[in-house]
């Protein structure tokens, strides 16, 4: 699994890799338990929204107020995707490799990239236990006719939030970590500060370089929109 370390700011860095979409569930086969059914509709769901996220969103408007409720529903857990997928792939690797910036030094890179998984774990460890909670106190509403959607609210940022934490244990622990310098990402530092078309042609070639297919909207959300 490659990791790379990418300049967001002048002492900024965010981590992003790309790796192969979630396998999708066999038909047929058996799920047990409320653990295990809700597994099975998480990785269902986020199929869905990888086939959307390659595919794009759909010109058409959805037709209907359920319609209108799956595509929010898609679009927020493409944008959990985006921000959570290193971490839930993280956790099934027992090695690893962190691109690193030329112009910064390996021991400071490698530091960096530690303190960010150890920020993430206790962050989702955080949360995991807020939508417990919450999970726990969606139980009340059992006797309002329908389906318990806030329930299933809680349940599935449960089931993100305790991925991101084993994924962020596993780097911290258990991952074989080498790491390599990369001229491509120094380059995206000197990008940061130029003119916004002369920016775009830059990153697309860093793009390019490092053979990732979305790293242009990763670097737009992360070094843009909140530089």
């Amino acid at each position: 699994m490659d990791v790379y370390l990418v300049p967001v700011g002048a002492e900024r860095y965010e981590l992003y890799c790309e790796v192969p979409d979630e396998p999708e569930q066999v038909e047929g086969a058996p799920v047990k338990g409320f653990i295990g059914r809700l597994k099975a509709r998480f990785s269902s769901l986020l199929a869905d929204a990888e086939r959307e996220r390659h595919q794009g969103p759909s010109d058409q408007p959805p037709d209907g107020w359920l319609a209108r409720v799956k595509a929010r529903t898609m679009r927020w857990v493409a944008e959990s995707i985006a921000e959570q997928r290193l971490l839930w792939h993280l956790r099934r690797q027992g090695n690893a490799c962190l691109y690193y910036p030329d112009d910064l030094e390996e021991q400071p890179a490698v530091l960096y990239l530690r303190q960010q998984l150890q920020r993430d774990f206790e962050k989702h460890r955080f949360w995991l236990i807020i939508d417990s909670l919450g999970f726990v106190g969606s139980g009340l509403l059992f006797l309002v006719p329908g389906p318990n959607i806030i329930a299933y609210y809680f349940a599935f940022r449960m089931v993100g939030h305790y991925l991101s934490m084993r994924g962020a244990r596993q780097g911290l622990n258990d991952v074989v970590w080498s790491s390599e310098k990369s001229a491509p990402l120094a380059d995206l530092r000197r990008a940061i500060g130029v003119d916004s078309e002369e920016r775009e042609r830059r990153v697309h070639d860093v793009a390019l370089a490092l053979h990732l297919e979305h790293f242009v909207k990763f670097f737009e959300r992360t070094a843009i929109q909140t530089g």
